[in-house]
């Protein structure tokens, strides 16, 4: 980059010495990008008559024909697979060089002998599973097919703020969402337990638990990016809930710049000023917090899920470890109770059987004193 020169706001400068780039608007880079390029580079069809010949690629290197016909036919896709057919790919030569297979063999070795349950290996399958799902998958109605020159994002997001682990560096879910997707969609994909809580003491009578959950009951949320509050106000019942906040910064002289509110069902991805690497705020259910960040802007290509209905897409989700019930210790936790005259710890976690067994009678009367609550666990979204 020439020094004086004049830069376009939309373009992000990535030689950075912080940790985001400047503020970028989502769409204006996608154009700037949709003019420059061709259409055989925004292309998502499979045919290759667009490959370049012997004649660019020479061209291009500043050889001979001859040299680059050779180039190509010892750089292609072919040339990378083992001429070896009997070899087994997942076996690692003695004298194997490579740090990175070095490592792969110890951990190898190390899992045999001392794992005996292989849940490094199930987090592993999980992971994979996650991130590959969707690779390259066409839609069922072409209708539904991305069209070509697209914006995706990729987001993190966050554990809520009220985990004590992982709470401020480790995403729990990383999505890609598209340009064109309004921002209710990525409201909706997001999964969090406390949305999934049914609120209210049940020890009288469990069978009573109604059946509506948090997120049910109470849809308000809002996104925070750049200033502006994105409510959801979808639905009747859903509230402002960064009133609050903006009445307070605008009482007070405390040096922030005023701030706007939204709807989030009113604006796309690509309506936003970001900064990619900069954390935002996503809030539900009155004071569940999450960081949002957005971590690359690209376009789309033709090895990626090209079926709309399928995005917001979950590429990447954190393994969460089960709470399992603290008397069979086999079934997951179901029930929570506190001041429970019958437990060894308060608070103390129960599946469903164990719960009805030890706190009531064959008639279903209450046994002893406590309080009971239903609880999710987060391992549900494995």
């Amino acid at each position: 980059m020439q020094c004086g020169a004049i830069m376009d706001p939309n373009i992000p400068v990535y030689e950075v010495t912080d940790v985001n780039t400047d503020v970028v608007h989502v769409g204006s880079f996608g154009n700037l990008w949709r003019e420059r390029l061709f259409n055989c580079d925004l292309s998502l069809s499979e045919d290759t008559t667009h490959l370049p010949g012997d004649k660019d690629v020479a061209q291009d290197l500043g050889c001979t024909e001859e040299i680059a016909s050779e180039l190509k036919l010892l750089c292609s896709v072919d040339s990378l697979k083992s001429n070896d057919e009997e070899d087994d790919p997942e076996s690692i030569p003695e004298d194997c060089s490579l740090l990175t297979l070095g490592i792969r063999k110890n951990v190898l070795e190390r899992r045999k002998e001392v794992i005996i349950i292989d849940r490094p290996g199930r987090q592993e399958t999980f992971l994979h599973e996650v991130e590959f799902h969707a690779v390259g998958k066409m839609p069922e109605n072409p209708a539904d097919l991305v069209e070509e020159g697209e914006l995706v994002l990729t987001l993190n997001i966050m554990y809520p703020v009220i985990f004590r682990k992982h709470k401020e560096y480790k995403p729990f879910q990383t999505v890609l969402v598209l340009g064109s997707q309004k921002l209710t969609d990525l409201r909706d994909a997001i999964c969090c337990v406390s949305d999934l809580q049914i609120g209210g003491e049940f020890s009288s009578n469990p069978d009573l638990a109604p059946e509506n959950i948090c997120k049910d009951l109470f849809k308000s949320a809002f996104f925070y990016f750049e200033g502006i509050f994105y409510n959801d106000m979808r639905y009747p019942e859903c509230r402002d809930i960064s009133r609050t906040t903006i009445d307070w910064a605008e009482s007070r002289d405390r040096g922030y710049k005023k701030f706007e509110a939204a709807k989030m069902e009113d604006y796309t991805f690509n309506d936003l000023k970001i900064k990619i690497g900069f954390p935002y705020l996503y809030c539900h259910q009155g004071d569940c917090e999450h960081v949002v960040t957005i971590t690359d802007i690209r376009l789309i290509h033709r090895e990626d899920c090209l079926d709309r209905t399928l995005y917001p897409l979950p590429i990447k989700r954190h393994w969460f470890w089960t709470r399992k019930c603290f008397v069979c210790k086999m079934y997951i936790a179901r029930w929570v109770t506190n001041n429970d005259s019958l437990a060894p710890d308060d608070p103390c976690l129960f599946c469903d059987v164990c719960f009805k067994m030890l706190h009531y009678d064959a008639d279903g009367n209450k046994l002893g004193e406590f309080l009971a609550y239903p609880y999710v666990d987060p391992g549900t979204f494995n």
